[in-house]
This record gives C-alpha cells, structure tokens and sequence, in this order.
C-alpha cells in the first residue's frame, strides 16, 4: 500500500533556506511556497497543508533604533497571525525558523529579541492537535547564502595572515538543516530544537580551509589574541569572529548531518564570492 505525501505550505518565497528546502525535498513532499510580502500567504488555503514552515523574516540588515518596530512586525507578529491561520484551519503542524540569537540578551538585538518573542507567543498556541516545532539554526551556510559564511570568503581569499584563536562554534550547512526539517515533517515533531553539524568549527581552521579551496596557503599567528580578547566584548563584529557560541552535542547529529563539514565547506566555496 502507498503511504499518503505529505503536503508542505512554506511562507517565504524567495528566502534562502525556503528556496533550498523546497528543492531538497522535491521527491519527499508536495510543497507549495508563498509569498510573506504585502500579507499574500493570507490568500493561501492553509487547510490543504498537514504542515506550515514559516521561513519569513528580516535578518541580515543593520539592527537601527528607528527598526525596531519593523523587526517585531515581522518576525513576530507575522509569525503569529499565520500560526494562528495554521490552527484554524486544521494544519497538523507549525514549524518556525528561529534563531540561536534568541539566547541573545542583549536589548539592541532587535533580530534575537524578536524572534524570542514569537517562540513565546507560539508556545501559547501549541494543543496535542496543533504541534509548534521551535528550529534555532546557528549560523547556516551553503551555496549562495548569505551573511557571514561569505565574508569569511572573501577574507580567506584577501589576507596573507589570520589571528591564531581557539574558539567553537556551532554551524550547520544548508543540506543538513534541510534533511533535519524532513525527519521533523515525516514524524510532526513539536519542542525546540537546536540542529547543528557534527563538528564545531574553529574559525581561524575554516578561513584555512577555505583558502586552501583556493589553492591558497594562509598563515596564522597569535600576536593579536591580546588585543582581540580585550576587545572581543565590545566589538560585535570581533565577537561573530573570533567569540566561541556552541549548542551542547545531543547525540542525534548524524541523523541528519547528510553532508559532512570538508564536502560542505567545498560545495559553499564555489558560488560564494
């Protein structure tokens, strides 16, 4: 007997992991992707869907005091009144894309603290009829992507020498983000979940290795560690360099880790510039 397709409503046409989750998981379900802009995803019969993956939201733009009432609008309220939509008309679940930021405490944060909010407000909602799945990415990479993965690019290829640090971070590349949102689907999973590669990334070893991409050799040093720790605290940008923010291991990594950290790391390279 044929087992019955899921059917997948995404909500952020246009956005990078909506883009790649749809292609990613072509032969798994039937999605349909809908746009969050000007309110059209409120067109869309959500009752033909047995799960909404709400992937829209602002990010990647300078957090400015006059934007804090845009970040909420967006990554919260929005959230929500689909959640809302969701459970009216009978979806079985509602996953969000949320944010490692979230454990950010920091009140300029206007990204972290606004998508903090909406996991509250969507734990208010969830029933044992309408599960809420919580994701907190840390940062994703992958062919295209944007934000931080292609700086680190551009630096592998420019500098001669990079600072010697040891720090940790925890990553998760697109395609592994990707087949764990399958398994949330395929088993209509409800909590907070934190999904991350394998391994935690050095970042001083990751700008190695992607300028060896390059068939470039980067030498490193730890003459400025002195001058990066003292400043590490009050300098965002030195803090999402060089600052260690890990998820504890929980052991089910590899269930989804689909690509491992070297194949990854190859496969962002090519198309970042």
């Amino acid at each position: 007997m044929q087992s019955i397709v899921k059917t997948v409503l995404i909500i952020g046409q246009g956005s990078y992991i909506g883009t790649r989750f749809a292609s990613y998981a072509a032969d798994r379900f039937n999605t349909v992707t809908v746009d969050a802009r000007e309110n059209r995803w409120q067109a869309a019969d959500m009752s033909a869907f047995d799960t909404v993956l709400h992937v829209a939201g602002i990010a990647h733009e300078k957090q400015k005091k006059d934007m804090k009432a845009l970040y909420y609008q967006i990554n919260c309220d929005l959230t929500v009144e689909a959640a809302k939509k969701a459970k009216a008309s009978g979806v079985k679940q509602f996953i969000f894309l949320s944010s490692m930021s979230v454990l950010n405490d920091d009140p300029r944060d206007f990204y972290g603290g606004s998508k903090r909010k909406a996991e509250q407000e969507l734990q208010k909602l969830s029933s044992p009829d309408f599960h809420i799945c919580i994701v907190r990415p840390p940062m994703v990479y992958g062919p295209g992507c944007r934000g931080n993965f292609p700086r680190l690019v551009r630096l592998a290829k420019r500098v001669p020498i990079f600072p010697n640090v040891p720090n940790r971070r925890s990553m998760i590349y697109i395609d592994n983000l990707c087949e764990f949102l399958c398994q949330a689907i395929d088993k209509t999973v409800c909590g907070i979940f934190q999904p991350q590669n394998t391994e935690y990334i050095n970042t001083t070893h990751l700008v190695q290795f992607i300028a060896a991409c390059f068939n470039k050799k980067i030498r490193t040093t730890r003459f400025f560690n002195p001058f990066i720790h003292l400043l590490i605290k009050r300098v965002p940008s030195l803090h999402k360099l060089f600052g260690s923010l890990t998820y504890g291991h929980t052991g089910d990594e590899a269930e989804y880790n689909v690509t491992d950290y070297e194949e990854s790391v190859r496969a962002s390279v090519c198309t970042s510039t």
